[in-house]
Parts: C-alpha cells; sequence; structure tokens
C-alpha cells in the first residue's frame, strides 16, 4: 500500500505548503462535536471546498496529485468521482497535464433525461484506465460508491486519490481489491483524532 508518511519532515515541498493551506484555510475546531455527512460525529471539520477555493491552491493541490501518482508509477487515461468532491480535482489535474487524459463524474443519482448516465464526461470502457479522487474521506461512502459505478462500466480503476482521509475504512477497503490508495494527507498529518474517535 503506498499511503504517504505521516512524518511532516518527509513531506516536499509542495505538500508541505499544501498541508499548511489545508491547516489554515479548511480545518475547523469546534468545542462540541459536528455531525458529519458520514453521520460520525467530531469536533474536526474540514472544508476543503472552501479551503481550496483559491485557484493557486486548487492547482498546488491538482499538482500534488499528479506528482503523487506520477511516484507511484500510475498511469491513467481518465479521472473522477463523486460529484461534488471529485470535480475540481477531476477538472483541475486533467488541465495541470494538458494532454489526451479526460474528466469524469459520477452523479449521484441519474438525470432521468437526455442520455440518464450516472458517469458524465469521458467515456468509460474497458480499456479505460482510471484513477478514483475525492477531497476529504470519512467512512469511505462517497469512493466506494464511485467506485462500484465506474466498475460497472467495465474500466479498470487503478489507483485511488484523497487529498484527506480521516479514518482508516477506505485504506482495508481499496487494499480488499488491490487497488493502490493514495491518500494525499491523513489525520495524523492534520494531527486530528481519526472519526470515531473523540477526545474527553
Amino acid at each position: 500500500m503506498n499511503e504517504p508518511s505521516s512524518n511532516a519532515a518527509d513531506l516536499s515541498e509542495d505538500r508541505t505548503k499544501l498541508l499548511s493551506i489545508i491547516k489554515n484555510r479548511a480545518l475547523l475546531q469546534f468545542e462540541e462535536p459536528r455531525q458529519l455527512s458520514s453521520g460520525e460525529l467530531s469536533r474536526d471539520f474540514i472544508d476543503a471546498k472552501f479551503g481550496l477555493s483559491r485557484g493557486d491552491d486548487l492547482n498546488l493541490a491538482c499538482k500534488v496529485i499528479v506528482d503523487e501518482l506520477a511516484q507511484a508509477g500510475i498511469d491513467f487515461d481518465a479521472i473522477g468521482g463523486l460529484t461534488l468532491g471529485a470535480d475540481q480535482f477531476a477538472h483541475g489535474v486533467v488541465t495541470h497535464l494538458a494532454d489526451d487524459h479526460e474528466w469524469f463524474v459520477v452523479r449521484k443519482q441519474a438525470k432521468g433525461r437526455g442520455t440518464n448516465q450516472l458517469v458524465e464526461g469521458a467515456k468509460l470502457n474497458s480499456s479505460t484506465r482510471v484513477v478514483l479522487v475525492d477531497d476529504i474521506v470519512t467512512t469511505g461512502g462517497s469512493i466506494q460508491k464511485a467506485y462500484e459505478q465506474v466498475s460497472e462500466t467495465g474500466a479498470q480503476v487503478v489507483a485511488a486519490v484523497t487529498m484527506v482521509d480521516r479514518s482508516d475504512i477506505a485504506v482495508s477497503y481499496f487494499a480488499e481489491r488491490s487497488v493502490p490508495y493514495l491518500p494525499v494527507f491523513t489525520y495524523h498529518h492534520l494531527g486530528i483524532l481519526p472519526v470515531g474517535i473523540l477526545s474527553e
């Protein structure tokens, strides 16, 4: 499994800068636990959409994703995941690469008209090598749903990337499927408790 080191001293210059942005702009800490979209409770909330809303910051995040995939030796044709957590990274990565890579998004439900597809953007098939991406993974529900929908197209999922993983659930999920899982940061990097554990 290619999980990056949790030691900040081992991070590249770009990842160190990106971690600072996530900590300073995206990480909110409350006195009382709040419910996350996963249903779990935590005093720590990560608003990655606001945290990476500036163009330069999003570009840096996408560069880090590209670098992580290259370092892991992952070759792929398309990148995407469940809307809305994946959209900005899917678009940003293919723009950063500026070649024949494609983006896609997985709808939460079919729109009921037109092509009525759940997967929009790149046309995925058995010859497509796919990277799944998400912003924040907690229990892994969103990225798992994306995996299931993409697998139904016949495409091969060659890796999964998330900006921050708040637990150890997705690691096990992808390990069971022999899919390299590459969280850019984990709860260790942010110095917060994994989801499901509340400090006294």
